[in-house]
């Protein structure tokens, strides 16, 4: 957006229609565009060499520039330049010319944009179909922006397939949806296909910051950081959270970072970290009394999980590689408690308390009374962080204790094998269990044999007892683990 653009929109007069943000900034040339760097760099380069491709296919989540992209490139593709003497397409649309302005207010008969969502069927795109056979009225090119392809149904992609395939030279088709697993693979290979990423957050912070200062707005680079993780890495979720924040600002002045949190029912990032270090210290009762506080607030036990589950990702992240948090787009203050955190919390214990919230989050969510539900994953989260030992203290534990586990698995004194020889001597074994053995069995190969067996068999019933002994030993090393013995056959 160039300078004059941005006065002129400052100098919009107060009675004039109000417009979001969202629009107001709206991205209007290829270098407005921020965050999809490689995305421009290949348009560009397609544009400058000539190798402009009939069909283009933009995916990607919401509010990332899809659709102002492919308006973008329908003034490049048709731009006239300042003095309209421009007989190519251009990189840098003016924005002037008679197209320019007429793409941009959507009056130009030569770029039709449609609405998937609205016109699905058939009949809709064999309308599409019989335009293309005329040529541009008074562009370069006729361009067909569809809008939420994936909505169309499967008979009006058939029927744009031919078309698309081998358009006229002077067509131009471009898409943008949210959804690619829709499109049938059909249309998808008769299409240049570009990924537009979600913009970082550090990317988004400075983009609404210029904009703030440019709505005059006075918000703390906290309230800003906060807005930017919650946009999600869409331009337009961020810019609309702004609005709502510029809004509430005539009245309260400077909006920081708890104020924002109020607002938007978003709980207060400091009282996060507080609930988080009660739950993995097992104080069940300061973790509910400080989330019914936040709830009190206003703050959504959903948004509250999702804050959760992202400081036990950052935490875990920065326990496995260090260095990456320099790299965390978060306040001084959430640096130093992540960095205590992942210094005192194991990787194991990390590890449950991320699954439990995975899991508990997908399940409150299709549930009623979300408080109860959020308290009661608490409780079972701040429980299981303390009650269960990891392998490391284990191990530790068994180490420092008294059992002699080489010992006690040849807890067979010399007293009782002597007595095992001395009864297989005396063929006691053949008097318990007559039934196995022939008492009128000479000394015979088999009956060394049958004697070898019943040896076999007793040290076998000898060392099974030494080891339920073992795991008695082990049982008590912990006594408040909750494992019961099984009873003895």
């Amino acid at each position: 957006m160039t300078e004059l653009d941005i006065q002129q929109k400052q100098q919009d007069s107060p009675n004039k229609t109000y417009q979001v943000l969202a629009r107001k900034y709206r991205s209007e040339t290829f270098d407005d565009l921020i965050g999809q760097e490689e995305l421009v760099k290949t348009l560009k380069n397609a544009i400058t060499t000539g190798r402009i491709a009939h069909a283009y296919i933009f995916t990607g989540v919401r509010g990332i520039g899809k659709t102002s992209t492919a308006r973008i490139l329908a003034r490049a593709l048709n731009c006239l330049g300042p003095d309209g003497k421009n007989t190519s397409p251009t990189t840098k649309p003016c924005g002037v010319c008679a197209n320019c302005k007429s793409i941009k207010e959507d009056r130009n008969i030569d770029v039709l944009e449609m609405d998937a969502a609205s016109n699905t069927g058939i009949d809709d795109i064999r309308e599409l179909i019989e335009g293309v056979q005329y040529k541009p009225t008074n562009a370069r090119y006729k361009v067909y922006i569809i809008d939420e392809v994936h909505m169309l149904s499967k008979q009006a992609f058939n029927a744009l397939l031919k078309t698309l395939e081998e358009p006229p030279e002077y067509v131009k088709f471009i898409f943008a949806t949210t959804d690619i697993r829709k499109i049938p693979i059909t249309i998808l290979s008769r299409c240049q296909r570009f990924e537009l990423s979600r913009v970082e957050v550090p990317v988004l912070f400075e983009h609404f910051k210029k904009i703030a200062s440019l709505e005059n707005a006075k918000i703390t680079d906290d309230a800003l950081q906060l807005i930017a993780r919650s946009a999600g890495g869409s331009v337009r979720d961020g810019l609309s959270i702004l609005d709502q924040v510029i809004t509430n600002s005539k009245e309260i002045g400077e909006v920081d970072s708890k104020t924002l949190s109020k607002m938007l029912g978003l709980a207060d990032r400091e009282k996060t970290y507080e609930i988080f270090n009660a739950i993995v210290s097992g104080d069940t009762t300061s973790t509910l009394q400080k989330f019914d506080e936040i709830y009190n607030l206003g703050t959504d036990p959903l948004l509250f999980l999702s804050d959760l589950m992202e400081i036990t990702h950052n935490i875990t992240k920065v326990k496995v590689i260090p260095n990456l948090l320099n790299t965390l787009p978060i306040t001084e203050i959430e640096k130093q408690h992540i960095t205590e955190n992942a210094n005192k919390i194991s990787l194991s214990i990390l590890n449950q308390i991320w699954q439990m919230l995975v899991k508990g989050f997908y399940e409150i969510s299709s549930m009623d009374k979300t408080f109860e539900a959020t308290e009661m994953l608490l409780i079972r989260i701040s429980h299981t962080s303390t009650s269960l030992p990891d392998l490391k203290t284990i191990i530790d534990k068994i180490n420092n204790s008294n059992i002699n586990l080489s010992e006690n698995k040849n807890n067979i004194t010399n007293s009782e094998t002597q007595k095992a020889e001395q009864s297989i001597s005396s063929n006691s074994f053949i008097k318990e269990e007559p039934k196995n053995y022939d008492t009128n069995i000479k000394a015979t190969d088999s009956s060394k044999e049958e004697e070898k067996k019943a040896k076999e068999e007793f040290i076998k019933k000898t060392l099974a007892t030494s080891t339920n002994d073992i795991l008695k030993s082990v049982l008590n090393a912990f006594p408040d683990a909750n494992i019961k013995q099984k009873k003895e056959e």
